[in-house]
């Protein structure tokens, strides 16, 4: 094997042992085989075109198109589209399956389904890492710089992933195949120089040192880079663990690892002012909670700590009041009755908190109904929350670690039951709607101008919301100073720049100077769904949003925080459709898979609805793709990949037919043969042959005409002396053909490099000698219409004497 096609396969291997750091990111690693098969494709059609040899430019080209006809083949109906026929198979579905993916990698979290977008993005992912490493290292010959996308590929990779145990594994690997690359190409290098240079081996004399044969030993270049190799590796993994300044280093461990001490570890977010700014800026965004849920609207299953009451002119604050026994069965919702009480339905959420999460305050969904925990816990009436009692001298009870149930009531107020709410009770609007006499004017004037117009108490807290949401130019921004107080609010009206805390505070605020009674939750938004259909809630999520008060209704979550990832409720918004769009579909039943689409009283049907949906009858079922059969048949898929490669391949036929000439005619080993090649490739930028020249004249005249400088020059004069030598020297002499093909191509690049940009890429892509094709063809043409002339001029001749026998 050659040292170029070594090095071919060394940068595919790295390529591959790199990919391995994306495995942790899905749940299924069969991916990597088809990205395996697709990869040693690639990497052979970058061989096979570079040994024609084609130019680098029409190399890689020739690599991305056969890679992307590969990907189209094996996503082949896999996507979505509603265009038809091969043109939206092609481009359309093909495009619907990649956003599909994109997606997909934002609803799941880590590890994520192996979904066909996903594995298209994977799988397409590490082809153009393995292109990019393979035009550096290979078609350029700069091993070192191909390892640039291998970082890259590495660290997309580590990022998402966020380390782990197995981090220095995927590491290692990488590491590996790299230098695996360039010990390859630093042999290949050292190896065009002739015998490889090496340190003298044993038991020979000074004579014969330095020099070896190949074979035997490795060289002495080749064992110090192994060496260096494996000290550079063993520095990167032993470093980071040797010096606890540098944390995780470039291997990350695993957050839970770091997690394991004591309170140091720990999150409290009693403190919504401190530790909620803290969580949204956490570089280690760690899972707090998990939760199953039978909720068919996921999207909407906020976790509430507490509840802030009191806005004193200095913060908001949850007011004191009395706890008592949490009771089996929750008081119904204050100001919840009539239509959207009857309408309601209970859900079941089982959560689980982690370890390190230290919170007095029970994260529930709103409103509960019911809680099931173990340990000592207060039920505060008014909030309905849960607070831990106190077990000792400066210790309380908290989640920590705790596994819980919570039913709750899922709630589906329209805007016109808003629109319509009553009056508030007077003992509520009085305690909800106080201000301090410190709150600036301009609070109160902001909201009597956004809200101008408004004749009900629905439509001024929409037009708030749409203020901070949407019209009004604000920017979420989670380093801005936190700050709550009267003079902040207006502040942060000035600014129009902050995060969820500052938008709840000043939306509440200005909603008690419109006599609306409001407050702020703090809590966690839904997070993010798991493949087993399990929820994540992390640091993240932290989220803070008012609660407005509608009789009726209750306390009711409006969402003015312009942040990604909120969902703003269907009955706040400006025009409320008669579809909830924005609630996702319910999450798929855990339950046993049913044999068939009608229901029979199986086994499975023993099992209530809601204990199916939240994981409790059995394993989960695993995540299906319904097959999608519009798409067009293999058959025409490849009609349409030949047509297409026709297309951008018959434009290329000149010049692949002019490269495999010259490399067979300066193959041969002969003079005249050379010669002939010279003033073809003289031919293609414009010098015209003239056959009645004598090689001399000849090459003057291609120096002339062609503008060669003197290094060009030269050569073309020792073709043409040996093709002298070659006509006239005496029988049996013998003609030397070393050295002549090396000066035709040197002719040839001063012959190109001569003309313009047009020119050159004229005597590429349309060569001028390709005439002599149309001439071989009509020479042929002519001689089979002379054969068949004679034939039947033979014929005719034959028939007259036959007619007279």
């Amino acid at each position: 094997m050659s040292g170029r096609a070594k090095l071919t396969v060394f940068a595919a291997l790295a390529t591959l042992l790199t990919s391995w750091s994306l495995s942790p990111l899905v749940d299924s690693t069969a991916w990597l085989l088809h990205a395996a098969v697709l990869l040693i494709v690639q990497s052979a059609v970058g061989a096979g075109c570079r040994r024609v040899p084609l130019a680098r430019s029409l190399t890689v080209a020739a690599q991305l198109l056969v890679s992307l006809l590969l990907l189209v083949f094996l996503f082949a109906g896999k996507g979505e589209s509603d265009g038809d026929g091969p043109l939206a198979y092609l481009v359309t579905d093909f495009g619907a399956l990649f956003g599909q993916g994109v997606k997909d990698v934002g609803e799941f979290a880590i590890p994520a389904p192996l979904t066909d977008g996903i594995r298209l993005l994977l799988v397409s992912g590490v082809l153009l890492i393995g292109l990019l490493v393979d035009t550096l290292a290979v078609t350029a010959r700069t091993a070192a710089a191909a390892g640039l996308p291998l970082l890259a590929l590495y660290s997309v990779a580590a990022g998402l992933s966020g380390g782990g145990k197995a981090s220095w594994v995927s590491f290692l690997l990488a590491g590996c195949g790299y230098l695996m690359m360039l010990l390859a190409e630093g042999r290949d290098r050292l190896a065009q120089w002739g015998r490889v240079f090496g340190a003298a081996p044993r038991g020979r004399g000074a004579a014969d040192s330095g020099l070896s044969s190949g074979g035997g030993q490795a060289t002495a270049p080749v064992r110090f880079g192994r060496r260096i190799g494996a000290i550079t590796l063993g520095l990167a993994l032993a470093v980071p663990m040797a010096l606890p300044a540098l944390g995780g280093g470039l291997l990350g461990g695993n957050q839970e690892d770091a997690e394991s001490g004591a309170a140091g570890g720990t999150i409290s977010a009693v403190n919504p002012l401190v530790s909620l700014q803290s969580n949204l800026n956490a570089q280690d965004n760690r899972v707090v909670l998990k939760y199953r849920t039978d909720n068919p609207q996921q999207s909407e299953q906020y976790l509430r700590i507490v509840a802030l009451d009191e806005f004193n002119g200095v913060k908001w604050e949850a007011s004191g009041r009395a706890l008592v026994d949490v009771p089996k069965r929750m008081p119904e919702p204050p100001g919840l009755g009539g239509p959207v009480r009857s309408s309601a339905s209970e859900v079941r959420t089982n959560i689980t908190a982690a370890d390190t999460f230290t919170q007095r305050y029970l994260p529930m969904p709103y409103p509960a109904t019911s809680v099931e925990i173990g340990g000592k816990w207060r039920f505060e009436p008014v909030g309905r929350t849960l607070v831990g009692d106190q077990l000792g001298r400066d210790r309380f009870q908290n989640v920590q670690g705790s596994a819980y149930t919570v039913r709750s009531l899922l709630l589906n107020p329209t805007a016109q039951q808003l629109q319509s709410a009553p009056a508030p009770d007077p003992q509520i609007r009085d305690e909800y709607t106080k201000v301090p006499d410190s709150l600036p004017q301009v609070v109160a004037e902001t909201a009597r101008r956004v809200t101008q117009g408004s004749k009900d108490d629905y439509t001024r807290a929409v037009k708030l919301q749409d203020f901070f949401a949407v019209s009004g130019g604000f920017r979420y921004n989670t380093r801005t100073a936190s700050g709550t107080g009267a003079q902040a609010v207006a502040r942060f009206l000035e600014d129009k720049e902050g995060f969820c805390v500052h938008f709840a505070f000043s939306m509440a605020a200005m909603s008690r100077t419109l006599g609306i009674p409001a407050r702020v939750a703090v809590g966690f938004t839904p997070g993010e769904k798991q493949s087993d259909g399990s929820v994540n809630v992390s640091m993240r999520d932290a989220h803070a949003w008012p609660e407005l008060y509608f009789e009726g209704v209750g306390w009711t979550r409006f969402e003015p925080t312009p942040r990604s990832g909120i969902n703003v409720p269907d009955y706040s918004r400006a025009q409320t459709p008669t579809a909830q769009p924005s609630a996702p579909a319910p999450l798929p039943s855990q339950g046993a898979a049913q044999p068939s689409a009608a229901p029979s009283s199986s086994t499975a049907d023993a099992c209530p609805p809601a204990m199916k949906k939240l994981g409790e009858c059995g394993a989960a079922a695993p995540t299906q793709n319904t097959p999608h059969d519009d798409g067009p048949s293999v058959t025409a898929v490849l009609g349409w990949a030949a047509a297409v490669v026709a297309v951008l391949g018959v434009p290329l036929l000149p010049l692949l037919w002019r490269t495999r000439l010259r490399a067979r005619r300066l193959g041969t080993g002969e003079v005249l043969t050379a010669w002939r090649e010279l003033g073809d490739t003289a031919w293609d930028v414009g010098v015209v042959p003239d056959e009645a020249l004598s090689p001399r004249r000849a090459a003057s005249r291609v120096v002339d005409l062609g503008g060669l400088e003197l290094d060009a020059t030269e050569a073309v004069h020792r073709v043409a002396g040996a093709v002298e030598r070659a006509l006239y020297a005496p029988p049996g002499a013998e003609v030397s053909y070393a050295g002549l093909a090396d000066d035709v191509l040197l002719a040839r690049a001063g012959l190109l490099a001569a003309v313009g940009r047009p020119a050159r890429l004229r005597a590429l892509l349309l060569p001028r000698s390709a005439a002599r094709l149309s001439w071989a063809a009509a020479a042929r043409w002519s001689a089979l219409a002379s054969k068949v002339s004679a034939r039947l001029t033979t014929l005719r001749l034959r028939l007259p004497l036959r007619n007279r026998g």
